[in-house]
C-alpha cells in the first residue's frame, strides 16, 4: 500500500516550497509527531517548511536561509527554546519567533514574550490559533519597509526620538504593553501608533476607558452576554474583546478596574478565552493588549488595589510617555500643529516665551486647552501672553499677587471653570468631558458634586 503522505524532502524542496521561498517558516520541536502536525498544517496555508529537532539544528538552518517566522518549542534536547528566541533576537535580521508553551505555563509564556518572542501558543495547539499566529507574523511589514513610526508624535527631543524607536519594536510582537505616564501625556496616541504599524494594523483598534464603566456592567461589556442571561438582554452580545478580536484592545486606566473584574480579565489575557455572561462555553478571542494608566500601578499592587499577577501580564513591556515639561524645546513644533487645526493664528514671541516657560501639569492635552481657549478669545493677529491665561505656579498663587479669597477657594474656581469648559465643548457628556480633563469618570463625578455642578435641565 502506498503512503500518500509528502516525503520530508517533498515538504521542503517541493514545487510549492519553491514558489513560496519568501514565506517559508523553520519548525523547531523533537516531538516527530507535533512536528509534522506543524508541517502539514503550514504546507496547507501554502507556505514553505523546514524542520530542526534541536538549537543546534535551528542555528545551523538559520544561518543558510531566509525565513518569515521561526516556530519553536519551549523544551528542546540541548536547551530552552528562550536560548533560540535570544539567539535570533540577537542577529541583524528581524525573524519573529513564536514560542509553544506547556499548557497553564503563564510564566513561561510572559518570559518568551519578554525576551524578545513575537507570540506565544500554548499545548495542545489549537490549529486555529496557530493560523491566526501565523497569518499575523507574516503581515507584517518587512524591516525596510516599515511605515515611520509614531509619525504623530511630533517633537524632536531626546525624549520623544526614544519613544518612537521603541513604538518601532514593540509593534513587531505581540507582547502585551504597559503604557505609564502623566494624564494628556500622549498614552492613548502611543497606544494608536503600535497598532497603526504592527501585524493587526487592518484590523479594529478599541479603545476601553475602564474607570467610566459601571461595576456592574463590567462583565457583560468586556465579555458580552447571551440570550436571556439578564432583565434586557434581548439578544446575543459581544463584549469589547469580541469587538477588538483580531485587532488591539486599549485598556485606559487600567488601575480603575475592581478586584473582581481583575480576575476575569486575567484568565481572558492567560486562556485567550471569554465566557459571555449566561454561556457555558467558553470563546477563543486573538486579541493584543494595550494597557495604561496615569497612576503608579507598582505601587497600587503593593496597596493591595492592583492584583500583582494581572500587572505582571499587562506589564510585559513597558513604554513611558514623556511630561512635556521634560520636552521643552518640542512645545513651539506642537502648538504650531495645534493653531494650524483650529485655524491661521500664530503665537507672538512673547507669547511663546510663557508658554515654554510654563510646566503644563496637564501636558499636551492641557496645552491643547490653553490654545483653544486663547483662540477664542484673541482679537485677531497674533496671541498676546493675556490670552494663554495660563495658571499660575502655586508659590504664585499663594503670595502677595494672588486674586482675593483663600488658596482653597482659588483652586476650587479654577477647577470649577475647568470642568464647565469641557462639559461645555462636549455636550454635557460627562464620559468625554472625564477623557478631555484627563480624570476617571468617578473622580470628576465626585468633584462635580463636590463643586455643585449640575446638568442644565
Amino acid at each position: 500500500m502506498n503512503d500518500a503522505r509528502p516525503k520530508k524532502n517533498e515538504r521542503r524542496g517541493g514545487p510549492r516550497a519553491e514558489r513560496d521561498a519568501a514565506q517559508r517558516v523553520l519548525v523547531v520541536d523533537d516531538e516527530p509527531d507535533i512536528r509534522e502536525l506543524l508541517e502539514l498544517t503550514l504546507l496547507k496555508m501554502g507556505l514553505g517548511v523546514d524542520s530542526a529537532g534541536s538549537i543546534a539544528e535551528a542555528k545551523a538552518r538559520l544561518g543558510g536561509a531566509r525565513y518569515r517566522l521561526c516556530l519553536t518549542d519551549m523544551r528542546l534536547p540541548d536547551g530552552e527554546g528562550l536560548e533560540l528566541v535570544r539567539h535570533i533576537a540577537g542577529l541583524a535580521g528581524d525573524l519573529p519567533v513564536a514560542v509553544i508553551t506547556a499548557y497553564g505555563s503563564a510564566e513561561n509564556a510572559v518570559a518568551a514574550l519578554k525576551a524578545g518572542a513575537f507570540d506565544y501558543v500554548s499545548k495542545p495547539v489549537g490549529l486555529e490559533q496557530l493560523r491566526s499566529l501565523v497569518k499575523s507574523a507574516l503581515s507584517l511589514p518587512e524591516a525596510e519597509g516599515t511605515p515611520q513610526a509614531g509619525q504623530a508624535l511630533m517633537g524632536e527631543s531626546p525624549s520623544l526620538a526614544q519613544v518612537r524607536e521603541t513604538i518601532g519594536k514593540i509593534a513587531r510582537t505581540q507582547a502585551p504593553v504597559h503604557i505609564a505616564g502623566e494624564s494628556g501625556s500622549g498614552k492613548e496616541l502611543a497606544a494608536r501608533q503600535i497598532h497603526a504599524v504592527g501585524a493587526r494594523r487592518e484590523r479594529a483598534f478599541v479603545p476601553v476607558n475602564c474607570g467610566a464603566i459601571p461595576e456592574n456592567l463590567m462583565e457583560s461589556e468586556f465579555f458580552g452576554y447571551r440570550k436571556g442571561a439578564f432583565t434586557g438582554a434581548q439578544e446575543d452580545r459581544g463584549g469589547f474583546f469580541h469587538a477588538a478580536d483580531g485587532g488591539t484592545l486599549f485598556l485606559d486606566e487600567v488601575a480603575e478596574l475592581p478586584l473582581p473584574m481583575q480576575v476575569k480579565l486575567l484568565r481572558a489575557i492567560q486562556e485567550k478565552r471569554v465566557r459571555r455572561v449566561g454561556a457555558t462555553q467558553e470563546e477563543p478571542v486573538d486579541v493584543r493588549l494595550i494597557s495604561a494608566t496615569h497612576q503608579d500601578l507598582a505601587a497600587r499592587v503593593e496597596a493591595g488595589g492592583f492584583r500583582q499577577d494581572l500587572y505582571y501580564r499587562l506589564n510585559v513591556i513597558e513604554l513611558k510617555m514623556p511630561p512635556l515639561r521634560e520636552c521643552r524645546e518640542d512645545i513651539p513644533l506642537i502648538a504650531a500643529a495645534i493653531l494650524a487645526r483650529l485655524g491661521s493664528h500664530a503665537l507672538s514671541e512673547e507669547a511663546l516665551e510663557q508658554l515654554k516657560a510654563y510646566d503644563f501639569p496637564g501636558n499636551v492635552r492641557e496645552l491643547e486647552n490653553i490654545l483653544e481657549r486663547a483662540v477664542a478669545l484673541s482679537a485677531g493677529g497674533a496671541i498676546q501672553p493675556e490670552e494663554l491665561r495660563l495658571r499660575p505656579a502655586p508659590q504664585e498663587a499663594a503670595g502677595e499677587g494672588s486674586p482675593e479669597g483663600s488658596l482653597p477657594e482659588y483652586l476650587d474656581r479654577i477647577e470649577r471653570e475647568a470642568i464647565l469648559a469641557a462639559l461645555a465643548k462636549t455636550g454635557f457628556n460627562r464620559t468625554a468631558a472625564a477623557k478631555r480633563l484627563g480624570v476617571t469618570f468617578r473622580a470628576l463625578r465626585y468633584r462635580m458634586q463636590r463643586l455643585g455642578i449640575r446638568e442644565p435641565e
